[in-house]
C-alpha cells in the first residue's frame, strides 16, 4: 500500500526572514515524526510580496523539488492564497501554516494521527492565550468571538487559527464554496464534519512583524460578521422600528404639553439632540445595508479570486 501524501499550504507576504527559518522547521519535525508515513509537498503562495520572499521561496524550490509555489500577481489577501493553495494542493491531506512559525510544526504529528485514525476528518488548533499580543488587540479578538458565537451559525472558536489539517473530503468541501468575499474561518466553521481541536499557548513571530494593523483586524472582523449573520440587518429594523415609536410618543407629548402650558417653542436644544441621534441611527442603519450591498456587487462582478503571476507546481509551471 503506497503512502498518503501531505500538502503544506504556506500563505507568505513580505516573509523573506522567515521563510527559511520555517522551512527549516518543517522539515525538522516531518523527518523525524512523519516520513515513514506520509510524502510531504511543501506548497508556498506568495502573496504578491514587495521584499525578496519569491526570492527565497525559489531557492528553496531549486535545492527542494517537494517544495512549490505559487506567487499572485499583486497582493490579493490571505484569504486568496488560502483558497489558492487549496485549489493547487496535490495531497490527500492539506495543512495551512504560516510562515512566521506562529503555527507550530510540532503539532503535525498530533493532526496526522487523528485524521489517520479515520475519527476526524479535520484536526484545527487554537490559542489557549495571547501573551506578547497588545492588551487592546487581545480585548477586541476576544469580544469578537463571543460575538460571532451569538449572531453566527458557523462554528468560530474563540483562538482559533487558520492552521488545520484536512482531509479531501473537506478541503473540496471548502472549495465548493465559491464566494469572492471570503473570511475561511467561518468558512471552516459552517462545513462542518468531524473537527478535533488541540490547544497551544500563544507563540510569537520567529521573525519580521505581523502584516495586520488593528484597522485591518477592524474591517476583517466586519467582512465575517457580514459573510456570516444578517444580525446586522435585523438589528437595523429592530432601532428602525423603535426610534418610531420614541418620535411618536415624543409628538404626543409635545401636544399635550402644548395645550396644557402653552409654550411650544421651549425644549430645542434637546429636540435637536434628538434629530441628531435618530440622523445617525438612520445613516448607521444605512451604512449597515451598504456593506451588504457592497458585497453582493462584488459577488456579481465574478472576479477571480486571484491572478497567478508565476507559479512552479508539481506537474506544470506558469511563468
Amino acid at each position: 500500500m503506497s503512502k498518503k501524501s501531505l500538502t503544506v499550504v504556506v500563505p507568505a507576504y513580505n516573509e523573506e526572514e522567515a521563510v527559511p527559518s520555517f522551512y527549516r522547521e518543517l522539515m525538522r519535525i516531518y523527518e523525524g515524526s512523519l516520513k515513514e508515513k506520509l510524502d510531504i509537498e511543501v506548497l508556498f503562495i506568495d502573496d504578491g510580496s514587495g521584499d525578496n520572499t519569491l526570492s527565497e521561496i525559489r531557492k528553496l524550490n531549486e535545492s527542494d523539488d517537494r517544495v512549490h509555489y505559487v506567487s499572485f500577481s499583486r497582493n490579493f489577501g490571505k484569504e486568496a492564497a488560502i483558497y489558492a493553495g487549496m485549489e493547487n494542493a496535490a495531497g490527500d491531506y492539506v495543512v495551512i501554516m504560516d510562515a512566521d512559525l506562529q503555527d507550530p510544526p510540532a503539532l503535525l504529528p498530533q493532526m496526522y494521527e487523528a485524521i489517520a485514525s479515520g475519527a476526524y476528518d479535520c484536526v484545527g488548533s487554537r490559542r489557549v492565550s495571547r501573551k506578547g499580543e497588545p492588551p487592546i488587540r487581545s480585548f477586541f479578538a476576544r469580544q469578537f468571538y463571543k460575538l460571532m458565537a451569538k449572531i453566527s451559525q458557523a462554528e468560530i472558536v474563540d483562538g482559533a487559527r487558520d492552521y488545520q489539517m484536512m482531509n479531501k473530503k473537506v478541503v473540496n468541501a471548502i472549495l465548493s464554496m465559491g464566494e469572492y468575499n471570503r473570511f475561511s474561518k467561518g468558512i471552516f466553521g459552517w462545513v462542518g464534519f468531524r473537527k478535533k481541536w488541540l490547544e497551544y499557548e500563544n507563540i510569537e513571530r520567529a521573525a519580521g512583524e505581523t502584516k495586520w494593523s488593528f484597522w485591518q483586524l477592524v474591517m476583517y472582523a466586519m467582512d465575517g460578521i457580514v459573510a456570516f449573520s444578517t444580525a446586522p440587518l435585523v438589528l437595523s429594523s429592530v432601532m428602525g422600528i423603535v426610534f418610531c415609536i420614541i418620535a411618536f410618543l415624543a409628538i404626543i407629548f409635545i401636544i399635550v404639553r402644548t395645550l396644557i402650558f402653552g409654550d411650544p417653542t421651549s425644549g430645542w436644544p434637546s429636540m435637536a439632540c434628538i434629530v441628531i441621534l435618530v440622523s445617525g441611527v438612520q445613516l448607521l442603519g444605512i451604512g449597515v445595508l451598504g456593506q451588504y450591498m457592497a458585497k453582493t456587487y462584488l459577488e456579481t462582478k465574478n472576479r477571480p479570486k486571484y491572478l497567478v503571476g508565476e507559479a512552479k507546481l508539481s506537474d506544470k509551471e506558469i511563468m
